[in-house]
Protein backbone atom coordinates (compact mmCIF):
# COMPACT_ATOMS: atom_id res chain seq x y z
CA UNK A 1 0.00 0.00 0.00
CA UNK A 2 1.69 3.28 -0.81
CA UNK A 3 1.40 6.07 1.41
CA UNK A 4 1.41 9.91 0.53
CA UNK A 5 3.57 12.82 2.35
CA UNK A 6 0.39 14.14 4.16
CA UNK A 7 -0.80 11.07 5.61
CA UNK A 8 3.00 10.22 6.92
CA UNK A 9 2.64 13.84 8.98
CA UNK A 10 -0.89 13.86 10.28
CA UNK A 11 -0.73 14.16 13.82
CA UNK A 12 3.15 14.75 13.54
CA UNK A 13 2.67 17.39 16.14
CA UNK A 14 2.17 14.74 18.78
CA UNK A 15 5.24 13.26 17.85
CA UNK A 16 7.83 16.27 17.40
CA UNK A 17 7.15 19.99 18.07
CA UNK A 18 8.98 22.90 17.54
CA UNK A 19 10.87 24.04 20.49
CA UNK A 20 8.84 26.86 22.46
CA UNK A 21 11.51 29.27 22.29
CA UNK A 22 11.80 29.15 18.59
CA UNK A 23 8.25 30.05 18.22
CA UNK A 24 8.29 32.99 20.75
CA UNK A 25 11.26 34.62 18.97
CA UNK A 26 9.60 33.83 15.77
CA UNK A 27 6.56 35.54 16.36
CA UNK A 28 8.53 38.53 17.58
CA UNK A 29 10.36 38.82 13.96
CA UNK A 30 7.58 38.61 12.31
CA UNK A 31 6.03 41.47 14.35
CA UNK A 32 7.51 44.74 13.40
CA UNK A 33 7.04 46.74 16.70
CA UNK A 34 9.02 44.07 18.55
CA UNK A 35 11.95 45.39 19.75
CA UNK A 36 15.31 43.35 20.77
CA UNK A 37 14.46 43.64 24.65
CA UNK A 38 11.71 42.07 23.59
CA UNK A 39 13.39 38.67 22.30
CA UNK A 40 16.06 38.69 25.23
CA UNK A 41 13.00 38.64 27.27
CA UNK A 42 11.85 35.44 25.16
CA UNK A 43 15.44 34.00 25.81
CA UNK A 44 15.51 34.51 29.53
CA UNK A 45 11.90 32.03 29.95
CA UNK A 46 13.66 29.51 28.92
CA UNK A 47 16.71 29.11 31.39
CA UNK A 48 17.87 25.99 29.56
CA UNK A 49 18.26 27.78 26.10
CA UNK A 50 20.02 30.47 27.72
CA UNK A 51 22.82 28.52 28.94
CA UNK A 52 23.15 26.71 25.92
CA UNK A 53 22.71 29.86 23.99
CA UNK A 54 25.64 31.67 25.86
CA UNK A 55 27.81 28.85 25.89
CA UNK A 56 27.79 29.39 22.21
CA UNK A 57 28.11 33.00 22.19
CA UNK A 58 31.16 32.41 24.10
CA UNK A 59 32.93 29.29 22.46
CA UNK A 60 35.38 29.48 18.94
CA UNK A 61 32.04 28.84 17.34
CA UNK A 62 32.02 33.02 17.29
CA UNK A 63 35.25 33.75 18.70
CA UNK A 64 33.96 36.70 20.46
CA UNK A 65 36.62 39.05 21.92
CA UNK A 66 34.52 39.88 24.82
CA UNK A 67 32.37 37.90 27.51
CA UNK A 68 28.74 37.45 26.35
CA UNK A 69 26.76 37.01 29.40
CA UNK A 70 23.27 37.81 29.37
CA UNK A 71 20.96 37.08 26.65
CA UNK A 72 20.31 40.85 25.74
CA UNK A 73 23.87 41.18 24.53
CA UNK A 74 23.77 37.73 22.57
CA UNK A 75 20.87 39.35 20.74
CA UNK A 76 22.30 42.61 20.05
CA UNK A 77 25.89 40.97 19.22
CA UNK A 78 24.83 38.04 17.02
CA UNK A 79 21.53 39.37 16.29
CA UNK A 80 18.06 38.27 16.34
CA UNK A 81 17.70 36.35 13.24
CA UNK A 82 20.47 34.15 13.97
CA UNK A 83 19.59 33.75 17.20
CA UNK A 84 16.47 32.24 15.93
CA UNK A 85 18.41 29.78 13.87
CA UNK A 86 20.37 29.19 17.04
CA UNK A 87 17.20 28.14 18.88
CA UNK A 88 16.06 26.11 16.17
CA UNK A 89 19.19 24.59 16.38
CA UNK A 90 19.89 23.59 19.56
CA UNK A 91 16.69 21.93 20.18
CA UNK A 92 15.38 20.56 17.79
CA UNK A 93 17.75 17.27 17.78
CA UNK A 94 16.21 16.98 21.65
CA UNK A 95 12.51 16.93 19.96
CA UNK A 96 13.58 14.23 17.78
CA UNK A 97 15.82 11.88 19.85
CA UNK A 98 12.72 10.92 21.26
CA UNK A 99 11.68 9.46 17.98
CA UNK A 100 11.22 5.40 18.17
CA UNK A 101 13.62 4.22 15.68
CA UNK A 102 15.25 1.16 15.49
CA UNK A 103 16.77 1.27 11.85
CA UNK A 104 19.73 3.56 12.21
CA UNK A 105 21.75 4.71 14.69
CA UNK A 106 20.72 8.43 16.33
CA UNK A 107 24.47 8.74 17.35
CA UNK A 108 25.35 8.68 13.57
CA UNK A 109 22.67 10.54 12.09
CA UNK A 110 23.45 13.67 14.06
CA UNK A 111 27.56 12.80 13.45
CA UNK A 112 26.45 13.44 9.92
CA UNK A 113 24.05 16.27 10.47
CA UNK A 114 26.47 17.86 12.40
CA UNK A 115 29.18 17.43 9.95
CA UNK A 116 26.78 18.61 7.11
CA UNK A 117 26.06 21.98 9.27
CA UNK A 118 29.72 22.52 10.11
CA UNK A 119 30.35 22.57 6.52
CA UNK A 120 27.70 24.39 5.43
CA UNK A 121 28.56 27.27 7.86
CA UNK A 122 32.08 27.42 6.69
CA UNK A 123 31.40 27.06 2.53
CA UNK A 124 29.05 29.76 3.25
CA UNK A 125 31.23 32.06 5.30
CA UNK A 126 33.94 31.44 2.14
CA UNK A 127 31.05 32.71 0.02
CA UNK A 128 30.41 35.71 1.62
CA UNK A 129 27.42 34.82 2.44
CA UNK A 130 25.80 36.72 5.87
CA UNK A 131 23.46 34.70 7.65
CA UNK A 132 26.00 31.79 7.72
CA UNK A 133 24.41 30.48 10.87
CA UNK A 134 20.83 29.61 8.77
CA UNK A 135 23.26 27.47 6.44
CA UNK A 136 24.56 25.80 9.47
CA UNK A 137 20.35 25.09 10.64
CA UNK A 138 20.06 24.11 7.31
CA UNK A 139 22.80 21.77 7.37
CA UNK A 140 21.33 20.02 10.44
CA UNK A 141 17.91 19.40 9.32
CA UNK A 142 18.60 18.43 5.81
CA UNK A 143 17.38 14.27 6.30
CA UNK A 144 14.95 15.51 8.78
CA UNK A 145 12.53 13.57 7.38
CA UNK A 146 14.71 10.57 7.51
CA UNK A 147 13.71 10.22 10.85
CA UNK A 148 9.67 10.50 9.77
CA UNK A 149 9.99 7.91 7.29
CA UNK A 150 11.87 5.81 9.75
CA UNK A 151 9.41 6.31 12.67
CA UNK A 152 5.83 6.08 10.30
CA UNK A 153 7.20 3.65 7.71
CA UNK A 154 9.58 1.35 9.31
CA UNK A 155 8.93 -1.46 6.96
CA UNK A 156 9.26 0.16 3.67
CA UNK A 157 12.48 2.07 4.87
CA UNK A 158 13.99 -1.22 5.57
CA UNK A 159 13.60 -2.24 2.33
CA UNK A 160 15.25 1.13 0.94
CA UNK A 161 18.17 0.52 3.26
CA UNK A 162 18.13 -3.09 1.60
CA UNK A 163 17.61 -1.99 -1.71
CA UNK A 164 20.73 0.44 -1.26
CA UNK A 165 22.82 -2.60 0.35
CA UNK A 166 21.75 -4.14 -2.78
CA UNK A 167 22.52 -2.30 -5.28
CA UNK A 168 25.46 -2.72 -7.52
CA UNK A 169 25.56 0.68 -9.05
CA UNK A 170 25.43 2.80 -5.62
CA UNK A 171 22.04 3.70 -5.60
CA UNK A 172 21.55 6.83 -3.05
CA UNK A 173 19.03 6.46 0.02
CA UNK A 174 16.88 9.16 -1.30
CA UNK A 175 16.52 7.05 -4.94
CA UNK A 176 15.74 3.98 -3.19
CA UNK A 177 12.68 5.60 -1.33
CA UNK A 178 11.44 7.09 -4.44
CA UNK A 179 11.55 3.62 -5.90
CA UNK A 180 10.06 1.97 -2.48
CA UNK A 181 7.49 4.99 -1.37
CA UNK A 182 6.69 7.46 -4.24
CA UNK A 183 8.85 10.32 -2.56
CA UNK A 184 12.17 10.57 -0.45
CA UNK A 185 12.76 11.85 2.87
CA UNK A 186 14.15 15.64 1.43
CA UNK A 187 9.93 15.78 -0.17
CA UNK A 188 9.36 14.67 3.75
CA UNK A 189 11.45 17.12 5.31
CA UNK A 190 10.46 19.93 3.14
CA UNK A 191 6.77 19.12 3.65
CA UNK A 192 7.59 19.27 7.56
CA UNK A 193 9.78 22.67 7.22
CA UNK A 194 6.69 24.09 5.33
CA UNK A 195 4.39 22.77 7.78
CA UNK A 196 6.06 24.40 11.04
CA UNK A 197 6.69 27.34 8.61
CA UNK A 198 10.43 27.73 8.49
CA UNK A 199 12.26 30.25 7.08
CA UNK A 200 11.91 29.82 2.91
CA UNK A 201 15.82 29.40 2.83
CA UNK A 202 15.55 26.10 5.41
CA UNK A 203 12.51 24.86 2.79
CA UNK A 204 14.99 24.87 -0.26
CA UNK A 205 17.47 23.41 1.21
CA UNK A 206 15.92 20.30 2.99
CA UNK A 207 13.79 20.19 -0.30
CA UNK A 208 16.28 20.08 -2.91
CA UNK A 209 19.38 19.32 -1.46
CA UNK A 210 19.98 16.35 -3.76
CA UNK A 211 18.19 17.87 -7.03
CA UNK A 212 19.85 21.50 -6.54
CA UNK A 213 18.89 21.91 -10.55
CA UNK A 214 15.21 22.50 -9.05
CA UNK A 215 16.32 25.15 -6.60
CA UNK A 216 14.69 28.49 -8.08
CA UNK A 217 14.48 30.63 -5.04
CA UNK A 218 17.76 30.42 -3.22
CA UNK A 219 19.99 28.11 -5.98
CA UNK A 220 23.21 28.77 -3.99
CA UNK A 221 22.18 27.89 -0.30
CA UNK A 222 21.11 24.41 -1.46
CA UNK A 223 24.32 23.78 -3.74
CA UNK A 224 26.19 24.75 -0.69
CA UNK A 225 24.75 22.16 1.38
CA UNK A 226 24.54 19.71 -1.47
CA UNK A 227 28.40 20.09 -1.14
CA UNK A 228 28.31 20.08 2.57
CA UNK A 229 26.42 16.94 2.71
CA UNK A 230 29.35 14.72 0.47
CA UNK A 231 32.05 16.67 2.57
CA UNK A 232 30.57 15.53 5.55
CA UNK A 233 31.05 12.00 4.36
CA UNK A 234 34.41 12.62 3.82
CA UNK A 235 35.24 14.05 7.65
CA UNK A 236 33.17 10.89 8.78
CA UNK A 237 35.18 8.15 7.34
CA UNK A 238 38.36 10.60 7.33
CA UNK A 239 39.33 10.96 3.76
CA UNK A 240 40.47 14.12 1.91
CA UNK A 241 39.79 12.40 -1.30
CA UNK A 242 36.02 13.26 -3.40
CA UNK A 243 36.75 10.10 -4.98
CA UNK A 244 35.97 8.17 -1.59
CA UNK A 245 32.64 9.17 -1.17
CA UNK A 246 29.40 10.62 -2.91
CA UNK A 247 29.90 12.37 -6.24
CA UNK A 248 29.23 16.36 -5.67
CA UNK A 249 27.22 17.57 -8.67
CA UNK A 250 29.75 19.83 -11.06
CA UNK A 251 26.36 22.08 -10.88
CA UNK A 252 26.82 22.97 -7.37
CA UNK A 253 30.50 24.24 -7.26
CA UNK A 254 29.61 26.84 -10.25
CA UNK A 255 26.42 27.85 -8.30
CA UNK A 256 28.29 28.01 -5.34
CA UNK A 257 31.15 29.98 -7.46
CA UNK A 258 33.95 27.70 -5.31
CA UNK A 259 36.22 25.02 -6.72
CA UNK A 260 36.49 21.91 -5.13
CA UNK A 261 40.87 22.41 -5.24
CA UNK A 262 40.55 25.31 -3.57
CA UNK A 263 38.07 23.98 -0.35
CA UNK A 264 37.87 20.62 0.13
CA UNK A 265 41.09 19.88 2.28
CA UNK A 266 40.61 22.76 4.19
CA UNK A 267 36.95 22.52 5.17
CA UNK A 268 37.22 18.81 5.74
CA UNK A 269 40.44 19.47 7.82
CA UNK A 270 38.58 21.98 9.71
CA UNK A 271 35.54 20.54 10.83
CA UNK A 272 37.41 17.34 11.73
CA UNK A 273 38.78 19.48 14.21
CA UNK A 274 35.69 21.28 15.36
CA UNK A 275 33.36 18.58 15.86
CA UNK A 276 33.84 17.80 19.54
CA UNK A 277 33.65 20.91 20.88
CA UNK A 278 30.45 21.93 18.71
CA UNK A 279 28.70 18.57 19.85
CA UNK A 280 29.23 19.51 23.10
CA UNK A 281 27.51 22.95 22.63
CA UNK A 282 24.88 21.80 20.44
CA UNK A 283 23.60 18.37 21.66
CA UNK A 284 23.10 17.89 25.36
CA UNK A 285 24.73 14.47 26.60
CA UNK A 286 21.09 12.47 26.47
CA UNK A 287 20.40 13.97 23.09
CA UNK A 288 21.99 10.84 21.00
CA UNK A 289 22.72 7.48 22.13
Amino acid sequence: MKHTIDELLHGVNGLVTLPVVFVRINQLLENPNSSTEDIARAINLDPAFTVRLLGVANSTFYGFAATVDTAEKAVSIIGTRQIANLALSTAIASSFSKLPNKLVSMAHFWQHSLYCALAARKLARLCGIKEADALFTAGLLHDIGELVIFNRLPQEATEALLLVQGSADELAMYQAEQLTLGFDHAQVGAALARHWKLPPVLQDCISFHHEIHAAKQHPREVALVHIANILAQMAEIKTLDLADVGAVDPAAWELAGLAASDVVTQVVTEIQSEFVETEKLFFAKDTVS
